[in-house]
């Protein structure tokens, strides 16, 4: 299979993950601006979303990037992925509608350590099919350890979402802040 087909399948199916976020923000059918206050939980929910699934999307393009050739594995991998991205529009929209209660954010901190989880097993199918450079091993190490500090991250937000979910939320934003630019050394292995 052609990586770009990879691609094209992974773009569309996270731009419909966006799309279904936004559908799920319920219009206020009055003009008053006190019906826009009742949707700031529902609009921080989605903001936070569209930024994981932002992030996810520019990382992945950078991973798929370095591939030669898309095996089995690597699209199940994928698969496996977009299944668990794809379900970040129900935990969004529970965690927003009922204002942040702990047991959404438990289940949303929940699903993104999956979602990182998910992200590392096929960052390792990809390894196994690259170039044996020394500068892409160089490239997946440092994956690697973002991947296992995001892990860390989200499994401390799951944690925490009972005790205090806003420390749970800073846990959440601090590890996507992390990945917010994607690893530039993928792209210099594959110029070098």
């Amino acid at each position: 299979m052609n990586k770009n087909r990879l691609e094209a399948f992974s773009d569309g199916v996270l731009a419909i993950i966006i799309t279904i976020m936004v559908l799920e923000i319920k219009i206020p059918h009055t003009t008053a601006w006190s019906a826009l206050q009742s949707l700031v939980p529902v609009l921080i929910s989605y903001l936070i979303s569209f930024l994981f699934i932002g992030i996810y999307w520019g990382n992945h393009h950078h991973l798929i990037y370095s591939l030669r050739t898309v095996t089995s594995g690597i699209m199940w991998a994928n698969l496996n992925l977009l299944f668990w991205l794809s379900l970040i529009p129900v935990a969004t929209g529970w965690m927003g509608e009922n204002g942040f209660a702990a047991h959404t954010v438990l289940v949303y901190s929940i699903l993104l350590l999956i979602c990182g989880i998910a992200f590392t097993i096929l960052q390792k199918f990809v390894e196994k099919n690259t170039q044996d450079l020394a500068l892409f091993k160089t490239a997946f190490k440092n994956l690697y350890k973002k991947g296992f500090l995001s892990i860390i991250g989200y499994a401390c937000a799951t944690i925490f979402a009972y005790i205090n979910p806003i420390i749970s939320g800073i846990l959440l934003f601090s590890t996507a802040i992390m990945w917010i630019v994607p690893d530039r050394n993928i792209e210099k292995a594959l110029k070098d």
